[in-house]
């Protein structure tokens, strides 16, 4: 088996760097290296990630490592991979396939060496390492106990994978756990996408429209950063109860061949596709600004617009700009990928710190209930969570009540 398939291994000091200012930053998975290195949980297991390869994410590689797991790495995104950073990794020991602007091909082919170590546990984003196992290297399943999954859209392919009786091994939900998506999906969403739309535009967003595709956990992040930095902000939704909270949080709510006309930035987080179709944009402002927060560049109909488009051309760094039939230019940035992780660092480490350690727990759990547990997607437990919020804040130096036996036994009786 190859070792690695990376930039320049040159890179190495750089990427080290930025993995030791995230630890600096992240409490909790400090805490959980401190306990590994002791206690080694992951000793001789194979673990075999696909997430997008940048510091934090390099971090929770090390932290797995120093548990005594054989790490086989790759990223999630062919323009999140920080090249650095995968040197760091490389040069520590680690198996890493993944480059910075890898092709589809390329990018496949990474996904598969990753699994060419056989791994026992996979940590997914995406779907991506599932799907490889599931539809061309079924045959690598033969020892996996099961895996984890980061985000949203991954839980979506993995519940249809379950509806249709074709998911083979049990799964994690982590995308799921309360201290996933309550903060990483809503205050890291929240703030990355702001912070790549204005390092990459250099635009106030202040007095602007912005229109948010979706009000989901992200949607919500989103609208909410937006609204604080003073922008008048719509929502597009299928879901009417979504729709409603929405309206009550106080923003406009209406439907996308509507907002179209109305927004300088869009946002779309829903894990579907043709969220901004090709017509919707022509009914855009001139200089509309357009960005995807969802896992996979389905979002923006980024094919029909390469198709119908008269003419594009880079207007700045990460952007680029599409020239319309109807003579109308709008902007999308990093080619409608994951704007906040491909044109950005993604979520803030803080965030990253709770996000991970869920993904940390739960593989624990599923190696201590390897054999035990059911081919379906699975729930991270209610114990998780409250051990990474409690942790969380020890580190902030909090302390809040606990019940006593009194209120223990009201709570739990009907018959009072």
């Amino acid at each position: 088996m190859k070792q690695n398939e990376i930039r320049d291994i040159k890179l190495a000091p750089s990427g080290k760097q930025k993995i030791e200012w995230v630890r600096n930053n992240m409490p909790l998975l400090r805490g959980l290296e401190d306990e590994f290195i002791k206690t080694k949980p992951f000793e001789g297991v194979r673990i075999s990630l696909s997430v997008h390869l940048e510091a934090k994410t390099a971090y929770l590689c090390r932290v797995l490592a120093a548990g005594g797991a054989d790490m086989s790495v790759t990223g999630s995104n062919v323009l999140s991979t920080q090249d650095d950073v995968a040197a760091a990794l490389a040069d520590e020991g680690m198996k890493v396939f993944a480059f910075h602007g890898a092709s589809d091909e390329e990018y496949n082919r990474h996904i598969e060496m990753t699994l060419e170590n056989s791994p026992n546990i996979i940590i997914d984003d995406g779907g991506d390492l599932v799907n490889m196992l599931h539809t061309k290297r079924p045959e690598l399943m033969k020892e996996l106990w099961g895996g984890c999954e980061e985000t949203t859209t991954g839980i979506i392919r993995l519940k249809a994978m379950e509806k249709e009786g074709a998911l083979k091994i049990p799964m994690i939900a982590v995308n799921d756990a309360k201290c996933k998506h309550m903060f990483d999906n809503r205050y890291g969403t929240g703030q990355s996408v702001w912070d790549s739309l204005m390092r990459n535009t250099n635009l106030i967003i202040a007095g602007k429209t912005v229109v948010v595709a979706g009000y989901g956990w992200c949607s919500k992040g989103i609208s909410m950063r937006a609204k604080a930095l003073g922008a008048r902000v719509i929502v597009t939704e299928i879901d009417p109860v979504a729709a409603v909270e929405a309206v009550m949080d106080g923003f406009e709510v209406m439907k996308m061949s509507e907002a179209a006309e109305r927004g300088d930035f869009f946002v779309s987080a829903t894990g579907c596709n043709k969220v901004i179709d090709y017509d919707d944009m022509l009914r855009m402002k001139d200089g509309a600004i357009l960005a995807n927060a969802g896992h996979f560049n389905v979002e923006i109909d980024m094919n029909e617009l390469e198709k119908r488009c008269v003419s594009k051309m880079e207007t700045r760094k990460n952007i680029m700009g599409y020239r319309l039939e109807n003579g109308k230019m709008i902007h999308v940035l990093a080619e409608g990928r994951l704007a906040n992780i491909a044109a950005a660092d993604g979520h803030p480490a803080e965030i990253m710190d709770m996000s991970f350690a869920v993904q940390i727990l739960s593989a624990q759990y599923v190696m201590e209930n390897r054999g035990k547990l059911e081919n379906k997607v699975i729930d991270v437990s209610e114990e998780i969570d409250n051990r990474i919020g409690r942790r969380k804040l020890e580190a902030w130096g909090i302390e809040i009540d606990t019940l006593s036996s009194e209120q223990e036994k009201y709570l739990s009786s009907w018959n009072l």
